[in-house]
C-alpha cells in the first residue's frame, strides 16, 4: 500500500524488487520495462521482443461478440466503498508520456462482485481523436470515442508491486466514453485540470472529488473475462470487468481529453489505445440475461457472487448501452407481432378441427335419421287435390 509508484507497470514503468526503477535519462522521459528500451503505440508489434508477456496467450484488450459471450447468473453487481472522496488532501494528477493518470487513495475498495476485496490504486484513460474513435475494447468490433481504466490490486498483497505479477492480482473497472449532448458535471472536475499537466512529465494537485461519478450508474451489467495489462510489460493478471452501459461527455469535453495531453517532442497524445488481442479459447462471462447475449453458463459457474449496487448514482451516462453496432435483443414490436402470430396459427387450426368434427357428425346423423323412417305410400285420398 504503500508503494504507488510501483503501479507506473500500468504504463511501462519498471520496478526492481519493492521500488520503482529510475527513468533512463536520455529518452525524453521515457520508462523503461524490465526489458530494454522504451516502448510507443507505433511500434506494437515490437513490444514482445522487450517485453516477453506481450506476446502470451491471454493478452488484454480484445474484441467482445455478444453472440458468443456466455451468461453467468453468479456474476452480481459491483459494489464499491469509500469512492466519494470528498476529504480536504488532494489528488495527485499527472502525464506520464502515454495517458494522463490520477493517483488514488488505497481506501477506494471493490468490496463485493469479485473474488476477493480489492483497493484502488489509480485510474488513467485511453481515447482516439475527434475523427477516429479510440476505446482499447470494442464490442461487436465497434470502437467507442474513448475508455476509463480504475485500477485495484488484490487486498490479500501488501503492496500493487506484489500484486502485479499474481494471477487473479489486479482488477480494472473499465467504461466506455461516448459523446452527449450535455456537460458531464463529474468529468469536469478532473478535465478542467488537465491544461496544468499538458506537457509530458507534468504533474499537479487537485481538490478531492465523488470518484464514483466517474463510473456508470448501473454497476450490475457488465462483462468479464480474465486478461492483462494493455501496456508493457503486459503482466496476464487482469480480472476484467466491462460496464455495459456508457458514459457521456459532451463534444467540448471530449475534445479536451483528445486534444490537450502531449508526449514527448511536444506532440499531442491521441490514439493511445492497443489493438484488440486474440481470445485463445478464453470464455468471455456477462452479468445479462440470455434475452440480450449468448450462451448460458452452466450452473455453479467460476466467478463469484455480488450484492446490490452503490446508491451514489452519478448523471450524464448513456443507457444505451455498449452492445456496439449490433443488437441481439428482440424489440417490444417484434415479441408482440409473434405472439398474435402465434395466437392466430391457433385459432385457425382449432377452426379447422372443430368445423371437421360437425362435417363428420351431420354426415352421421343423416345416414341415421334416414335407415330409422318408414316408408308409406300416399293414399288415394292425399293424393287428391
Amino acid at each position: 500500500m504503500k508503494h504507488w509508484g510501483a503501479f507506473f507497470l500500468l504504463l511501462g514503468t519498471c520496478f526492481n524488487g519493492q521500488s520503482v526503477c529510475d527513468e533512463e535519462k536520455g529518452h525524453h522521459g521515457h520508462p523503461k520495462g524490465p526489458g530494454s528500451g522504451h516502448w510507443s503505440y507505433q511500434d506494437e508489434e515490437e513490444w514482445k521482443v522487450n517485453f516477453p508477456h506481450c506476446g502470451g496467450s491471454e493478452q488484454s484488450p480484445i474484441n467482445i461478440d455478444t453472440g458468443s459471450v456466455v451468461f453467468d447468473p453468479n456474476l452480481k453487481p459491483i459494489r464499491l466503498s469509500g469512492y466519494n472522496v470528498t476529504s480536504a488532501a488532494s489528488l495527485r494528477l499527472k502525464n506520464n508520456g502515454h495517458t494522463v493518470l490520477l493517483d488514488l487513495p488505497d481506501s477506494l475498495l471493490v468490496f463485493d462482485g469479485l473474488p476477493q476485496t480489492f483497493r484502488a490504486a489509480q485510474l488513467h484513460f485511453h481515447w482516439g481523436s475527434k475523427d477516429s474513435p479510440g476505446s482499447e475494447h470494442t464490442v461487436n468490433k465497434h470502437r467507442f470515442r474513448g475508455e476509463i481504466h480504475v485500477v485495484h490490486y488484490s487486498a490479500e498483497y501488501d503492496s500493487i508491486s506484489e500484486a502485479v505479477q499474481r494471477r487473479g492480482g489486479l482488477a480494472v473497472l473499465a467504461a466506455f466514453i461516448e459523446e452527449g449532448t450535455e456537460e458531464n458535471p463529474n468529468y469536469e472536475e478532473l478535465l478542467s485540470y488537465l491544461e496544468n499537466v499538458a506537457e509530458e512529465g507534468q504533474s499537479t494537485e487537485i481538490p478531492r472529488f465523488d470518484i464514483r461519478g466517474l463510473l456508470p450508474q448501473k454497476l450490475d451489467r457488465y462483462y468479464r473475462y480474465n486478461g492483462s495489462l494493455t501496456t508493457p510489460p503486459c503482466f496476464q493478471s487482469v480480472n476484467w470487468t466491462i460496464f455495459n452501459q456508457t458514459i457521456a461527455l459532451s463534444e467540448q469535453q471530449l475534445a479536451t481529453l483528445e486534444d490537450s495531453i502531449h508526449s514527448d517532442h511536444d506532440h499531442v497524445l491521441q490514439m493511445n489505445f492497443r489493438q484488440p488481442q486474440s481470445l485463445n479459447g478464453r470464455l468471455v462471462l456477462s452479468s445479462f440475461g440470455t434475452s440480450v447475449v449468448g450462451r448460458r453458463a452452466p450452473p455453479g459457474g467460476p466467478v463469484p457472487a455480488a450484492e446490490a449496487p452503490s446508491s451514489d448514482e452519478p448523471s450524464n451516462n448513456s443507457d444505451k448501452g455498449a452492445q456496439g453496432s449490433d443488437e441481439h435483443g428482440l424489440s417490444t414490436g417484434t415479441m408482440l407481432a409473434i405472439i398474435f402470430g402465434v395466437m392466430f396459427a391457433v385459432t385457425a387450426v382449432a377452426f379447422f378441427i372443430y368445423f371437421r368434427k360437425s362435417q363428420t357428425r351431420n354426415r352421421r346423423s343423416g345416414s341415421e335419421n334416414k335407415s330409422n323412417v318408414i316408408y308409406k305410400a300416399a293414399t288415394t285420398e292425399e293424393n287428391v287435390a
